[in-house]
């Protein structure tokens, strides 16, 4: 028993003469860290000490997929950090479930994907089943490389497109049905899926193949001041998508698009979205709706604090003519938008298509309820400030203070088919007869 203080100082001498017999040796110092930090009852894993080199030439997706297995598997509240550098990755799933209470994957450096489009399926970069995790960025960067894609999208010409890779992708926990979740059609940069209580905040996401982020089954989210773009001739670079998730916010965030900003798609409960700014794109929408077999309902959805500059729509609905079956679109309310230089403010359109050769053999079968825009002002770039056409009857369209004035020659009319709308207060264009 007498002899163990010897031992420990022994060990403490070795600890201490460590960097000495480093020096001796030509070792780095962070060779002789551990691959991981605790402070305070916290973990933090640096992608770096798990082969990681972010030199932007090496290919650090098996590096960056070692990383985040450790840090998954540690108890407690747990920081995967992506130190400055440029990492080159392809596909790369971020999976759970994970042992930690709180996950946190810290982005200070930037993501940039591989341009070789063999080498990837519906998505690049995928977070998927995970309880508490939170997507920061300090500078950090989702770069898709996007522009070596886009000539061979022709998503918007063919309706049997094969379709590029999304951004990001967010999934829901599912403990019987992991990894086995139909996706949206297209190339994600980001997927987030099956996920619940997820937070992403402070992120830039630049040039996605397809779709820039997708929250498909997520529960619980909050998305804050982000930035998106991406070229505004490059159609199918939607900033988010939103599909089979309930209680999503979104706010204090820009975005600019080769197509729709926000894309609130079939499934979708309590969406909440607010001071974000558009432009350039094609809009914000719900939608489009009634194109697939099984769609689920789209309801509570409360937008507001809007700016649109430049931008092809503003706020609008979309459902496919030919639905294979019913659904609802209802309790929407959007508010206090500004419209500068847009060209289609107010749309709801049930016989959307957006090809050459549409079929018009049967009204849509989403049926659309409860809608209220209210305090929507601004400028039209055409003549056609407020489009309402429906397809089965619409039900409860409410317009309350609008004022929106082209400045072109002609002055501005309203459009509309199937619906009995309810005017509140000032209106302009005057309402359709």
């Amino acid at each position: 028993m007498g002899a163990r203080p010897w031992l420990l100082v022994v060990v403490l001498a070795l600890y201490i003469a460590s960097p000495l017999l480093a020096a001796a040796e030509n070792v780095t110092a962070g060779q002789l860290l551990p691959t991981s930090s605790y402070h305070g009852g916290a973990a933090t894993f640096n992608a770096k000490n798990y082969g990681a080199k972010g030199n932007g030439a090496n290919d650090d997706t098996k590096a960056l997929m070692a990383a985040w297995k450790v840090a998954c598997a540690a108890a407690g509240m747990v920081t995967l950090m992506i130190p400055p550098g440029t990492y080159y990755i392809g596909p790369t799933q971020f999976h759970g479930p994970c042992k930690a209470s709180a996950l946190t994957f810290l982005l200070q450096g930037t993501l940039k994907a591989a341009t070789d489009l063999k080498r990837f399926g519906n998505d690049w970069i995928e977070f998927g089943w995970v309880k508490g995790l939170t997507v920061i960025g300090q500078n950090g960067i989702i770069d898709g490389q996007g522009a070596a894609s886009w000539p061979f999208n022709k998503c918007p010409i063919r309706k049997d497109c094969k379709v590029l890779p999304t951004q990001v992708l967010i999934h829901r926990p599912a403990q019987q049905q992991q990894h086995q979740v139909a996706q949206p059609h297209g190339l994600q940069s980001v997927l987030f899926v099956n996920n619940q209580n997820t937070v992403v905040r402070d992120i830039t996401s630049v040039n996605s193949k397809f779709f820039h982020i997708v929250l498909l089954q997520n529960n619980n989210m909050k998305m804050i001041n982000l930035q998106i773009s991406a070229p505004d001739n490059n159609p199918n670079t939607d900033g988010i998508h939103i599909e089979r998730s309930t209680g999503v916010v979104i706010t204090d965030t820009r975005i600019g698009t080769g197509d729709d900003y926000i894309s609130i798609g079939q499934g979708n409960d309590n969406i909440d979205i607010a001071h974000v700014h558009c432009g350039p794109g094609h809009g914000m929408s719900v939608g489009s709706l009634g194109r697939y077999v099984g769609e689920g309902d789209v309801t509570r959805i409360h937008v507001k604090d809007m700016t649109f500059e430049s931008t092809m729509n503003g706020v609008q609905i979309k459902t496919w003519e030919n639905s294979p079956t019913k659904s609802l679109a209802a309790h929407m309310v959007f508010e206090n938008m500004v419209m500068k230089d847009v060209q289609n403010p107010i749309i709801i359109d049930q016989k959307y298509c957006p090809y050459y050769n549409c079929e018009h053999k049967y009204a849509s079968e989403v049926t659309i309820k409860d809608i209220t825009f209210r305090n929507i002002k601004g400028t039209p770039s055409l003549p056609v400030a407020v489009m309402l056409r429906c397809g089965i009857p619409c039900q409860g369209v409410v317009l309350f203070d609008v004022d929106l004035k082209y400045k072109g020659q002609g002055g501005t009319s309203s459009k509309c088919e199937n619906v009995k709308a309810k005017y509140v207060s000032y209106q302009y264009p005057k309402p359709c007869a």
